[in-house]
């Protein structure tokens, strides 16, 4: 008989693997033949390549599993007085609490499109807050600002490795990078100042990407940008 080739990455698990195999032949799962059962399972992952081996780590701790339970079958029995535990019976259960799960999912399956099934929100028109602030500010100023940071970033730094990157080529730093890491930080705290807004360590396309990415978030009303007369910095806000 022509042997049959199981791909493992068609199982979801080692116990779907092992059930297949239990259907296959026509067993039932608390009467599992194990001899021939684990024989045919290590045929189905017998050749894992290595590179393969995170992912199908699971099938070999199943495979141990089987080989134990195996073992323990073939040891002589004791005598009839004692009784003993059949090592299968942990296994059975599994595979019975994993087939009653799988056999709900397909259920669940079938009606997964279904509109009868369905609720849909009415659209909503997403309003920004408009802040309570009545000073106007002028680009220059936050521009002026951002330029003190700068100066002082880059006197208080020390000398770095990629200094000298500008020769073969510039570091390419995303506007939307910084939008992410300045979210973050207002996650954290909903008001930060401009300048802890800067790292010491930030290279200057970081500060220049931050900068920028602070006047498209005051641009989409995503943030506010207060002069504070005590610090001499902005406070910046998040608007949601």
């Amino acid at each position: 008989m022509e042997e049959v080739k199981y791909k493992l990455e068609s199982f979801e698990g080692p116990l779907d693997l092992l059930l297949t195999l239990i259907q296959k032949n026509k067993v039932s799962i608390y009467d599992i033949p194990i001899v021939e059962i684990t024989e045919q399972y290590l045929e189905a992952i017998d050749g894992i390549e290595e590179s393969n081996l995170e992912n199908t780590s699971e099938f070999l701790v199943m495979a141990a599993q089987l080989l134990y339970i195996k073992s323990h079958m073939l040891l002589p029995k004791p005598e009839e007085d004692e009784e003993e535990e059949d090592p299968r019976e942990a296994l059975a259960q599994r595979l019975a609490e994993y087939q009653a799960f799988k056999e709900a999912a397909a259920e669940l399956r079938k009606s997964e499109f279904s509109s009868r099934h369905m609720v849909f929100r009415d659209e909503e028109e997403i309003k920004f807050p408009i802040p309570d602030y009545s000073r106007h500010h002028e680009l220059a100023e936050l521009t002026e600002a951002f330029r003190n940071i700068l100066a002082r970033q880059l006197r208080m730094r020390k000398p770095e490795k990629r200094a000298f990157s500008g020769i073969v080529g510039r570091e390419k730093v995303s506007v939307d990078d910084m939008v992410e890491k300045i979210c973050k930080v207002l996650h954290r705290s909903r008001r930060v100042r401009f300048s802890e807004l800067f790292r010491a360590g930030d290279s200057k396309p970081e500060m220049i990407a931050t900068f920028l990415a602070v006047l498209e978030m005051i641009k989409l009303n995503r943030i506010s940008a207060d002069y504070n007369e005590e610090t001499k910095d902005f406070d910046i806000q998040s608007m949601k």
